[in-house]
């Protein structure tokens, strides 16, 4: 995985089956501006919450849907043609091959669906 970003991206599953999964812990004690955890795998896919403010960069994912849930604060993922708002408790899925740049213009704590191997920095341009 590429570490030319400021991001903190840990993709190491935080939970097995049957535990309780504790986002306010995991939110008040995160200090990064743009940070995502891998919370649990179901299936082939995982869950990851990502805590962020401010701007991710332009990228795609080849081979991998992405879903986002917003569960605080205010998230715009901005594609080539227009650009989608998610406000608290709602989301959006971003197609496999589509460009796309996430912006937090407050911190925001969102939910992130995606298969295991997708690469959260995405595929090279």
């Amino acid at each position: 995985m590429s570490n030319k970003y400021d991001y903190n991206q840990q993709m190491n599953v935080l939970y097995n089956h049957h535990e309780l999964i504790d986002v306010p812990k995991i939110v008040e004690e995160c200090t990064d501006k743009w940070f995502n955890q891998t919370l649990t795998k179901v299936n082939d896919s995982v869950v990851r919450i990502g805590i962020v403010e401010g701007e991710y960069h332009w990228h795609k994912h080849d081979n991998d849907d992405e879903f986002f849930f917003v569960l605080s604060g205010k998230l715009f993922i901005e594609l080539k043609d227009k650009t989608i708002e998610l406000n608290p408790n709602e989301g959006t899925t971003i197609g496999k091959g589509v460009m796309h740049k996430p912006i937090a213009p407050v911190k925001t704590v969102m939910l992130m669906v995606e298969t295991a191997e997708i690469d959260p920095i995405g595929d090279e341009k």
